[in-house]
């Protein structure tokens, strides 16, 4: 088969690697890419955004399966764009992801669905939004209801903060489009996990958990990012947990969409909340996550190819997935000054530098010539992730710190906490 990716991060460079061990490939593309993706795949100068583009080229390559791995394009419509020059792709329709592109969209869904969620109210009038935060006594979360690159979420424990968040969605205009309307919604309280599941459009597979850190400081403070390091399996999970989620969230959500008539074909990604009252879902993602990705990918079994053309094509019933439970840690390291202003450019120094049982994927990284060999600087503010494994979820940890000592650049900045114990998860954003 030949796959041409799309995107440019740290979850395109673990598709690739996951793909390439696949006896199903023959060429494989990205479009974007980074050194990373580099190594093993050829990257096109293609902007994984322009949805012309990237169908344009995914018809002069004759490319046998698109595998999408960033939200945007596919909230522009590529899949569909792509299903209409009969190009098989992974990943669902625009209508389908509005699971993530419209955060009332999902709320909606998850009503219809009956699945456990947080009360919530949309408002597209801030006048209206400021009056309702005025009148409720008690914490509140503040959404921008569209795609806020993972920064999206305000957890506001007075009424002031509430307010701030809806004045710096709506009149400052800091998510542009994605903050016209908002959702005040219930603050819940327990542990998280990050749920993924394949589907067809009617089925599901079995399931994968990770535990994801979005607060860029050790401790889980500092400003929220999009994602400081994860790992998988959460020792919390086990079968009985997954079943009831799988039955009363990630099928009855398909099951709903289905009949809707906008079948969901990709990955599903519930971002869940284990409270007293059993779990509830806080957000829905359409498509895998990122740093969760590079941790869950390399428990799938299998011939992911196959996996993923069952979904494009509605067969996923006769294709099993089963995931292995060894222990996966990520640590993102990051350009100094992110989540804000950063530098690029950097030379990156231990990347050659081999740790046993750890890999490294890129994210904001490129090559740029050098003397006698081109060099990888950095291009973005999450810039690699380390991923360790081993026996216990100790060992995994040990290892990826282990790698992570030895990569340097300028500014270099990573939490040393991710994967330790009594270390509290703050809300997945979006």
């Amino acid at each position: 088969m030949k796959v041409l990716i799309v995107g440019a991060g740290g979850r395109e460079h673990a598709l690739a690697w996951r793909l390439r061990k696949s006896p199903s490939l023959s060429q494989l593309w990205v479009a974007g890419g980074n050194a990373g993706t580099a190594a093993i795949a050829t990257n096109l100068p293609v902007n994984p955004e322009d949805v012309e583009a990237v169908a344009s080229e995914a018809g002069a390559l004759r490319a046998d399966l698109v595998v999408v791995g960033p939200e945007v394009p596919l909230a522009l419509g590529l899949v569909d764009r792509l299903s209409s020059l009969g190009i098989p792709a992974f990943g669902p329709s625009a209508a389908a992801a509005q699971l993530e592109s419209s955060k009332s969209f999902a709320l909606e869904v998850m009503r219809e669905a009956g699945v456990p969620s947080p009360w919530f109210r949309v408002f597209h009038d801030q006048s209206e939004a400021l009056a309702f935060i005025d009148g409720h006594a008690g914490p509140l979360v503040v959404k921008a209801d569209g795609l806020a690159a993972g920064k999206g979420v305000f957890l506001c424990a007075a009424r002031e903060e509430a307010a701030a968040a809806v004045r710096a969605c709506m009149s400052q205009g800091v998510f542009g489009a994605a903050g016209e309307a908002v959702v005040l919604e219930e603050m819940l309280e327990g542990p998280e996990v990050s749920v993924f599941a394949f589907s067809d459009g009617e089925h599901i597979s079995s399931l994968a958990a990770a535990c994801d850190y979005k607060r860029l400081l050790d401790g889980d403070q500092g400003p929220n990012t999009g994602g400081m390091g994860s790992y998988a399996p959460p020792l919390f999970w086990d079968s009985a947990l997954a079943g009831k989620i799988s039955r009363t969230v990630m099928q009855p959500v398909i099951q709903t969409l289905a009949v809707r008539g906008i079948p969901y074909r990709g990955v599903l990604y519930a971002g869940i909340m284990l409270t007293k009252e059993g779990p509830k879902v806080l957000e829905f993602n359409c498509r895998l996550g990122d740093p969760e990705a590079q941790v869950i990918l390399p428990l799938l079994e299998g011939d992911p190819l196959e996996l993923m053309l069952a979904c494009a094509q509605g067969r996923l019933a006769q294709t099993p997935v089963r995931w292995r439970d060894q222990p996966h840690v990520g640590v993102v390291i990051t350009s100094g000054g992110y989540p804000g202003t950063y530098q690029t450019g950097l030379e990156i120094t231990g990347l050659e530098q081999a740790v046993a049982d750890t890999h490294v994927f890129h994210a904001g990284t490129r090559l740029v010539p050098g003397e006698g060999r081109a060099k990888v600087v950095t291009s973005g503010g999450r810039v690699l992730t380390v991923v360790g494994w081993g026996d216990s979820l100790e060992q995994a940890r040990a290892a990826a710190y282990r790698r992570a000592q030895g990569i340097s650049f300028q500014r270099a900045y990573y939490r040393r906490d991710i994967a330790t114990a009594g270390v509290a998860r703050t809300r997945p954003s979006a």
